[in-house]
């Protein structure tokens, strides 16, 4: 057929570069339309051109000490609930990488469970076992919230890596005389230390930014996610709220660029073969 005949993989047609162009306009314009007016003259509508571009806002931001209490919150919270993800989510996928039991898709399923639960069943769940045990909300009920959905990022990034690697690694390095220990540290986490620390970054990212399992989780605490939604029944501080949410950009960009840094060779690599 002809269309066969000159189709190429490595050369979309026009329409496909256009459909692919209007969904990255379409995803990303609000973006931009928040950044911009985070320098607006304007303190309450959104009129566009602006009349006027101005760093005004930034500078009542920064001297706001209850953005900086909720960010250095957040920011806690969200690295408290990496450390704990990365170290759970590691040791369950290389439990259960090459492992076989009666029960490993139950197991399995289990794990991916709060993440493909909607955030608000998962947040009732919490706040049932909080009151259940007789925990009051505290910064601690908020990482163990974002921990149980961080651990699944990690587990995901790291399984997904083990078996991709060849079973008989493991026991070339033991056939050659080396121990568990020396398989693990020597063979197997330099394979998996990218797919590792991805899984950190996109974990940080989630957590820094989750609001509905938090609000079930705070209790008097405010992160700067439950700071937003508390802001936006505040039309005059709306260019605050912006320039809050260009911060937020910039915090949850870097980690998501990082991860997506610390996977691209191997998916290059997987390419190329």
């Amino acid at each position: 057929m002809p269309f066969e005949r000159n189709y190429r993989p490595d050369q979309p047609s026009w329409l496909m570069r256009i459909g692919a162009f209007g969904g990255l306009v379409f995803m990303h314009v609000p973006v931009f339309i928040i950044i911009l007016y985070a320098f607006t003259t304007e303190d309450r509508t959104y009129r566009f051109p602006p009349p006027g571009l101005t760093l005004h806002w930034f500078e009542k931001a920064f001297a706001r000490a209850d953005i900086w209490s909720s960010l250095s919150l957040s920011l806690a919270v969200a690295a408290c609930a990496t450390a704990i993800a990365m170290v759970l989510g590691t040791l369950a996928a290389f439990a259960l990488a090459r492992a076989k039991f009666r029960a490993k898709d139950s197991l399995t399923v289990l794990f991916v469970l709060p993440i493909a639960l909607p955030g608000i069943v998962t947040g009732i769940a919490l706040l049932a076992a909080m009151k259940f045990v007789d925990l009051e909300p505290s910064f601690v009920t908020i990482v163990m919230g974002h921990a149980t959905f961080c651990t699944v990022i990690v587990y995901n990034n790291v399984i997904a890596r083990l078996r991709r690697l060849p079973a008989n690694w493991v026991e070339a390095s033991m056939d050659l005389g080396a121990h568990g220990l020396q398989t693990l540290r020597y063979v197997l986490l330099p394979q998996v230390a990218t797919a590792f620390l991805a899984g950190g970054m996109l974990a940080f990212a989630l957590s820094f930014d989750e609001i509905i399992v938090t609000i079930f989780t705070a209790g008097k605490e405010r992160t700067l996610p439950i700071w937003f939604f508390n802001e936006l029944f505040r039309p005059r501080d709306r260019p605050i709220t912006n320039v809050v949410a260009v911060i937020v950009i910039a915090v949850t960009l870097v980690p998501i660029l990082l991860a997506y840094y610390f996977t691209r060779p191997d998916d290059e690599h997987e390419t190329a073969r």
